[in-house]
């Protein structure tokens, strides 16, 4: 038996923005971010190698992540406050700061080598978790923080996790913070400063849900097992292309538009749904769902990119189980289709309180088909391998909240440039064999053809 690693707290502070706003202020929460409001919180892992030739000293690393991220939530202090529910309502809640405010930073030890944590290979879900600062759903905190000197092994390696409250913002929002913060460790120059306006959002709903409240069990469509995994699955700028290559000649002149991010999609559905068990993938439908960033999309105005909150939609489509997990081509370009025949009428459906009725009931009607659903969470879009400290980008990235909500995790290839796609699969044992099977035997597939 593999010997039981040992985390140490070595600190916790608060740690308050600088500067701060002088006076309480609040934000309430629109249609879009009272979608999230008992979700299940974001973790993001983000591992670093410390390279031991260059003297990196532990103490000034940890000294400046904090000094630095004072300075981020300086122009990112919503993030230091708290949901709460509107003073004189019961049914509307507020993102509400005060000066005396701050976000828990918690900087800990941990008797594990960064190259086993952050290997592509499937790594056990309960060895990663304790690098994550705990947050809960609903009122609170929607923030907290953790740096993870990671002393086990050869190597040297530094951890930093967080945990968010999806209803204080999106993860466009979130990753611009944590660019930020890098920013403010290396002294590069920053990101545009948020936009923290919530009137920009045109929100007839007063904030009021139109619909009943997603439950955190409506948004964890697995459940996840004492011994779940996490493995890193990479599709090449090249493979992606042989995906495309490969739909098209199957599809002929009625071809689906298939962008990177369709290939990248449609690819690992038909893996996942051919590596279900048996009982499972009998017949019927089974959905795919994705956000879609509605800033430039909504109405009278778009919105800007530095808008701070959520402004995600619903991409959603239903596909016949046998059609997706057919081997080969055929499969590919079922999944490749569905999936783009959701982005089409997605883009199509500017965010408003009554598209979120919509959403909210397809996602509920999909949860309970008894087909299953397979999610997304992240994007390529959020340059997540540019987040430096100061030193070095991250060895690698992981979403483990996927753990819980049974997403597969995107973001662009670690591999600057390379122009390929990281897929992050959480399973239980048996579940991460079969897919690996799928996955190999469709990538060697497209390198035949």
């Amino acid at each position: 038996m593999a010997p039981t690693l040992e985390l140490s707290v070595l600190d916790s502070v608060v740690v308050a923005p600088s500067p701060a706003p002088e006076t309480a202020c609040s934000l309430p929460l629109n249609f879009f971010d009272v979608f999230w409001l008992n979700s299940p919180p974001v973790e993001r892992v983000f591992f670093y190698r410390l390279n031991p030739d260059t003297g990196d000293n532990i103490a000034t690393i940890l000294s400046k992540l904090k000094t630095s991220l004072s300075r981020a939530l300086g122009t990112f202090y919503p993030l230091a406050g708290r949901v709460r529910l509107t003073p004189g309502t019961d049914d509307r809640y507020e993102l509400h700061y005060q000066p005396v405010d701050g976000v828990t930073f918690t900087v800990a030890q941990y008797d594990a080598d960064v190259d086993d944590l952050a290997a592509d290979e499937p790594r056990e879900v309960a060895k990663i978790l304790p690098l994550v600062p705990q947050l809960r759903a609903g009122v609170g905190a929607v923030l907290a923080l953790q740096a993870t000197v990671l002393r086990g092994g050869r190597g040297r390696g530094v951890a930093v996790a967080l945990a968010l409250h999806h209803a204080a913002c999106d993860g466009a929002s979130s990753t611009r913070f944590l660019h930020t913060w890098a920013a403010a460790s290396t002294g590069a120059g920053a990101p545009p400063p948020p936009i923290i306006d919530r009137t920009l959002v045109n929100d007839p709903s007063g904030g009021r849900p139109m619909y009943d409240l997603a439950s955190t069990d409506d948004l964890e469509f697995v459940k996840m097992a004492d011994d779940q995994l996490v493995a890193t699955f990479t599709l090449s700028k090249e493979d992606i292309q042989r995906v495309k290559d490969a739909v098209v000649a199957a599809a002929g002149a009625r071809s689906p538009r298939c962008t990177s991010l369709v290939a990248t999609f449609g690819f690992i559905w038909s893996c996942y749904q051919r590596a279900k068990d048996e009982a499972a993938s009998n017949g019927g439908e089974t959905y795919f769902v994705f956000p879609i960033d509605q800033r430039s999309r909504m109405k009278p105005d778009p919105i800007p990119d530095e808008y701070f909150g959520n402004c995600v939609g619903a991409a959603m489509q239903a596909a016949s189980k046998d059609q997706i997990a057919t081997a080969g081509t055929d499969g590919l370009l079922a999944a490749c289709t569905a999936v783009a025949a959701a982005i089409e009428r997605a883009v199509g459906e500017t965010g408003s309180p009554e598209m979120m009725v919509l959403w909210t009931g397809r996602i509920r009607e999909a949860a309970t088909s008894g087909g299953g659903v397979l999610t997304v969470a992240g994007s390529p879009r959020f340059r997540v391998y540019d987040v430096d400290f100061g030193f070095g980008r991250p060895a690698k990235v992981e979403i483990m909240s996927v753990a819980r909500t049974g997403a597969m995790a995107v973001a662009e290839s670690r591999w600057s440039g390379s122009g390929g796609m990281e897929v992050g699969m959480s399973l239980p044992p048996a579940g991460m064999r079969r897919f690996q099977k799928c996955f190999h035997d469709a990538i060697t597939s497209l390198h035949e053809h």
